[in-house]
């Protein structure tokens, strides 16, 4: 008589591989200690080949490009230009888009936003919720002005999430699950959130979406690590990964792209949090500037102009040199700490500034973090002039990234870096020698320069 115990085995947290016994490290992604037994029912050969327990569906009937028409391929737009921008015009029919962020960032929020925009609009729009009442969502949709006709369901069980969804007439064009982490498939013993749960539940959810031309959208949890929680599986299984960040300290919040089949992954989206919810940054350069352009004119601070994907951003660079005392201090705030060491170095050993046993602070205002190095110049000069209390000349921006030889290498963009720039209200620009070919024209006075110590003779 075969025995009706659950099968028992061992996925990884990390990829979601699948393995018959427990391993301290992973054999397929290396990853220490995140073995985890889980149970199934459905059956050891879709367990060792990691499939899915579900049956099949009949199969369908192919057709040819010919066949299809150009509307079923039109994408949705969910009201949103910010969210829009970063999906590539808007959500393609029939894909799974998940999005990602630190518990109390605004994912909640800003899909419910999207929900009643879309709701509004008349596309039929279920949002479903694992985390939170029907009350509490209510209340939540008065406060962010969602209209009273989005249908809400309070559910995790995937079968009855799916139900739900065939039942209405008419059916979703776009589904919500808040969040993928809660969403359970009774069919496997695991609790919510382990990797055969995670799995299986965003597979059947993508299913249902292909195969009704609607959209689904996830939010998912993030680790301590700031990866989304769940297998690594999960995230080739959709068709977008969406990375929805910021400082809940701060008003900022930045969506980013990290995968799409339907469009680029250089698009950014800028948000703001306020009492009513989620509002989009029409003026990004002006939220991250302390004043107008004639009052940023102090000692330790300079405007650098950086791409994030294909808009140019203006940045504040504030710096603080102390004396110090003991150990100094090298404190910074929006871009790496590594590459804020190397500037320093660059400005003792080349520029000839004396910094050993100094405090450092350095900042980005506005809580806005990046990694371009186009924002290097801008950053040393702001560090030279709290050093030499100069301030850096007025209504003057600082583009290029440092060279370990002292040298100022050039950046790509530097045409929509300085209409930016001039459309705030800048008059100069500093920019690499080498870049000085490929912005002929404009009314903003360029300044090409080679080398960090012409760039402190500025001040």
């Amino acid at each position: 008589m075969k025995s009706t115990a659950p099968k028992t085995f061992y996925a990884c947290a990390n990829c979601g591989a699948v393995f018959a016994r427990w391993a301290g490290q992973c054999p397929d992604c290396g990853a220490w200690d995140t073995m985890h037994e889980e149970k199934a029912t459905g059956g050891a050969r879709a367990v060792e080949k990691g499939g899915s327990s579900r049956k099949r569906r009949e199969a369908p009937a192919t057709q040819t490009l010919g066949e299809i028409s150009i509307d079923t391929a039109a994408v949705i737009a969910t009201g949103i230009s910010e969210f829009d921008n970063v999906l590539g015009g808007g959500a393609m029919p029939g894909s799974t888009v998940l999005v990602g962020g630190e518990p109390g960032i605004g994912k909640s929020t800003l899909l419910l936003q999207i929900a009643g925009r879309m709701a509004k609009r008349g596309i039929p729009t279920l949002y479903v919720s694992g985390e939170e009442s029907a009350g509490q969502i209510k209340h939540r949709a008065l406060r962010l002005g969602v209209p009273s006709d989005l249908h809400i369901l309070t559910e995790t069980e995937l079968s009855n999430i799916l139900g739900a969804a065939d039942a209405m007439t008419p059916k979703p064009r776009a589904l919500i699950i808040d969040s993928i982490q809660t969403t359970f498939d009774p069919q496997w013993q695991s609790p919510p959130g382990t990797v055969s749960q995670v799995r299986e539940c965003a597979s059947a959810i993508s299913d249902w979406a292909q195969v009704h031309n609607a959209v689904a959208f996830l939010i998912g949890h993030v680790t301590k690590e700031g990866f989304i929680a769940g297998p690594k599986v999960l995230e080739h299984l959709v068709d977008t990964v969406l990375q929805f960040e910021g400082d809940r300290r701060q008003w900022i919040r930045i969506l980013r792209c990290l995968k799409n089949r339907f469009g680029s992954t250089n698009e950014v989206g800028l948000f703001e949090m306020n009492e009513k919810g989620l509002s989009e940054v029409t003026d990004p350069s002006g939220h991250f500037l302390s004043g107008e352009p004639a009052s940023l004119h102090a000692p330790g601070s300079a405007v650098a102009v950086a791409m994030e994907g294909r808009r140019p951003l203006l940045l504040e660079i504030q710096a603080l040199v102390g004396q110090g005392g003991g150990v100094p201090q090298r404190v910074v705030s929006g871009f790496d700490p590594r590459r804020s060491a190397i500037l320093i170095a660059i400005l003792q050993n080349i520029g000839g500034l004396s910094l050993n046993g100094r405090d450092i602070f350095v900042n980005i205002t506005g809580g806005f973090v990046t990694d371009e190095p186009a924002v290097d110049l801008a950053a040393a000069i702001a560090i030279a002039s709290s050093t030499l209390k100069r301030a850096a000349p007025s209504r003057t921006v600082f583009i290029g990234e440092l060279g370990l030889a002292g040298e100022i290498r050039g950046v790509p963009q530097m045409k929509q870096r300085l209409i930016e720039a001039e459309k705030i209200g800048f008059k100069t620009a500093i920019i690499p020698a080498m870049n000085a070919r490929d912005v002929q024209g404009g009314d903003i006075e360029v300044k090409p320069i080679g080398r960090i110590d012409q760039a402190l003779g500025l001040l």
